[in-house]
């Protein structure tokens, strides 16, 4: 059974920054797609950024330069580096895995290419 566990939300100011982490079990995070997802109040579920089998990574447009993905296949764990944060950053947080392939070829940060989530942990930014 896959779980996926996020932690290292938090409240921190405009500018601040906050590492989040996913601890992955059931799955392997060397060799599945892996990402990261975001939902404010209101508002779609969108992709932060994913990373690949080789450590490829993808970004959305709005977190290019302050964010950063990456893994450690040993822990098989998953982060989040957030820097310079912003208030548009508030959201949670979600963790998410995609189990199709035993390979994942490239980068991925559109929801329904995922099929497993975690339990999301909040990232408030106040101005």
């Amino acid at each position: 059974q896959v779980q996926l566990v996020e932690s290292g939300g938090g409240s921190v100011q405009a500018g601040g920054s906050l590492r989040l982490s996913c601890a992955a079990s059931g799955i392997a995070v060397s060799r599945a797609c892996m990402g990261w997802f975001r939902q404010a109040p209101g508002k779609e579920r969108e992709g932060v950024a994913g990373i690949a089998s080789d450590g490829s990574t993808k970004y959305a447009d709005s977190v290019k330069g302050r964010f950063t993905i990456s893994k450690d296949n040993a822990k098989n764990t998953l982060y989040l580096q957030m820097n310079s944060l912003k208030p548009d950053d508030t959201a949670i947080y979600y963790c998410a895995a995609r189990s199709f392939a035993m390979y994942c070829y490239g980068p991925r940060t559109a929801k329904n290419e995922y099929n497993y989530w975690g339990q999301g942990t909040q990232v408030t930014v106040s101005s």
